[in-house]
This record gives C-alpha cells, sequence and structure tokens, in this order.
C-alpha cells in the first residue's frame, strides 16, 4: 500500500548506489520551478548525525541534515530543506510546518514506495546502465531492474557532449521503455569555481597544480575535467559522503604544501566543500575552491523536459480524500 498526497510529488532516484547525478538533478528542478511554486524539498539526509525529522534553520549544517540537503539549504535559502528517513512520517511534518508548500521534490526516493510519487525521474549513468549492472556486491544495483517501470522519466546522465544520433537510439533500444516513459540525455557541465569560504570567483588556469579532494561516489567525470582543463593534478580520495576529520585536514594540508607549482590550489566537489567548511580556521589562508556541477540536456531536449515536469504540477489532481492510501 501506498500514500498519495494532496499536491505534485516528483521523486528523483536511481536503481543503484550513488554517481547518477540525483543532486544536480534536484537543483535543476528547483531553479526550474521555485519561481513559479512553492518548492520543498525532502531527503532522507544520509549520514548525517541526527535522527527522524529535521527542518532545515539559519544555523543548520552537513552534520544536522547531511551533505546533499545542506548544499540545496546554503544555494536556495529560501526553499524548505527537510529530511527524514520515513517520508510517510515526514511529509505531513514538513506540510505541518510549511503549509503554503505546493511541491515536494523527493530526493533518492524512488525505493519508498510508501509514497506514491506522481512523477518519478529515474537516472541511470550513461557509463553504467542499469540494464548492464548487477547486484550488489558484484555490481552497484540496490533495486531489480524492473522497477524502472515505476518512472515517468529516464534520464541517461553522463553523456559524452558529442553522444551521437546512433549511440543514443542504440541505448534506448537497450533500455526497452516503456510506451508511456520517455527518455532524456544529459552531460555534464561544469561551471566556473569560486573560493569555498568567501564564494569569491575563480579560475582553472592552465598551468595551475591542482589538488583535487572528493568524497563522492564517482569521480571521473571530474578527473576527465580536470585532465582537459590543468597541467598537473593530483588527487585525495575519499569514500561516498565521507565526514572528514581534522585528521584527514591535517593530511590534506601537508599534500598541498609539499606541491611545488608557483600556482596551485586544492579543488573539491560542492557537496564536499559543505563538509570541509568546519574547518575554516585550517584552510583560512589555503586557496580552496569548488567547482559546481550541472546537468545539460542533449539533442535540445531540455524544453521538452521542463515541460513535462510543468505539465505534471499543472494538471495534477488530488485525490479525493487527501493522504488515501491505494495499491
Amino acid at each position: 500500500m501506498s500514500a498519495r498526497f494532496g499536491l505534485p510529488v516528483i521523486t528523483v532516484g536511481n536503481l543503484s548506489v550513488g554517481g547518477t547525478g540525483k543532486s544536480p538533478m534536484v537543483e535543476y528542478l528547483i531553479r526550474l520551478l521555485h519561481n513559479k511554486y512553492k518548492v520543498a524539498t525532502l531527503s532522507r539526509g544520509y549520514k548525517r548525525k541526527t535522527k527522524g525529522y529535521v527542518l532545515a534553520g539559519p544555523h543548520t549544517t552537513a552534520v544536522d541534515i547531511g551533505d546533499e540537503p545542506a548544499l540545496f539549504h546554503q544555494k536556495f535559502p529560501h526553499v524548505p530543506v527537510a529530511v527524514g528517513e520515513e517520508r510517510l512520517v515526514a511529509i505531513p511534518q514538513l506540510l505541518h510546518d510549511r503549509p503554503e508548500t505546493e511541491v515536494i521534490l523527493l530526493d533518492d526516493a524512488l525505493q519508498h514506495r510508501s509514497v506514491a510519487a506522481g512523477f518519478n525521474l529515474l537516472l541511470t549513468d550513461c557509463n553504467n546502465l542499469y540494464t548492464r549492472d548487477f547486484f550488489l556486491p558484484t555490481g552497484d544495483l540496490r533495486d531489480q531492474r524492473s522497477s524502472s517501470r515505476r518512472a515517468q522519466v529516464i534520464v541517461v546522465t553522463k553523456c559524452p557532449h558529442n553522444l551521437s544520433v546512433a549511440e543514443r537510439d542504440r541505448i534506448i533500444a537497450e533500455l526497452k521503455p516503456a510506451p508511456q516513459q520517455q527518455v532524456f540525455f544529459s552531460s555534464i557541465q561544469y561551471g566556473p569555481v569560486y573560493h569555498a569560504l568567501t564564494h569569491a570567483m575563480g579560475a582553472l588556469e592552465p598551468d595551475a597544480e591542482v589538488l583535487l579532494v572528493t568524497g563522492i561516489a564517482n569521480p571521473a567525470p571530474l578527473k576527465r575535467h580536470l585532465e582537459q582543463t590543468v597541467a598537473t593534478y593530483l588527487m585525495q580520495h575519499y569514500g561516498d559522503h565521507h565526514i572528514f576529520t581534522i585528521d584527514d585536514v591535517s593530511d590534506i594540508l601537508k599534500r598541498y604544501e609539499h606541491m611545488t607549482a608557483s600556482k596551485k590550489l586544492i579543488l573539491t566537489t560542492e557537496k564536499d566543500a559543505v563538509r570541509l567548511v568546519k574547518f575554516r580556521n585550517q584552510f583560512h589562508h589555503i586557496p580552496l575552491y569548488v567547482i559546481p556541477i550541472e546537468h545539460r540536456f542533449l539533442f535540445e531536449q531540455g524544453p521538452a523536459f521542463e515541460h513535462l515536469v510543468i505539465n505534471f504540477i499543472q494538471n495534477f489532481k488530488p485525490p479525493a480524500d487527501h493522504g488515501e492510501k491505494s495499491a
């Protein structure tokens, strides 16, 4: 049994563990919707130190709500950001706290069948399609491939910028979407870097030496980007959602100090930065820069994707009994 709510609920999820671009997709949707609707986000809050339902406030950090929700809260301070392991319990609490909410974005909730989202986005990495993947621990799958049928939209992420029409069609044939499903393709677009503490804009100069510090599931695209952008880079890689310690910071700074280039900097992702800024005293005089990431739809599919989302919201009809149970 699953519960339906009296407002549009959009889920962004995948069938694998991490690395498909869920957070940038949630951000894409926030940017698309927040000037048109009262949008709120609800996530599990992976690796936070709290339990149960938490609504982000002025002094909330990644320790309280997890790195990805903390990033949403930092970038979109006027958008309510909540976390809760039990989405069925958390949604009513969120609506109680923010009764003006018109649309809820559920981050990483495709497996949470207790909530019947009206619109499901399924993301799959172009380099590791769920059709080719295996269940944990052999592969990265955490849900059966047939669960893809629950999605209205499949987005193949992290595609090469020059993905050919022939390769696009081959992937669609491999995914075998149902007649009612639409398939979109996106690539990663990196934005200009900015200082983690001051947010001053910076640049990755071709002759710079970069120490890349990451705690994300799949740093391969970022490594490829650096290979094409700067002369040299080193890498300090931690596990996904790694909670940095003072010893980690000491190791990072020692490695930075041993770099010999006249132009050198530490580079990290936005998700990592929200976990590193608590060590601002240690990084006070260090060029610690952040590189943002966005989805860019290929084959001029962006307007069609956005139309589908807006159309779902505009044509949403609440159930006769809000919160009613349905099979």
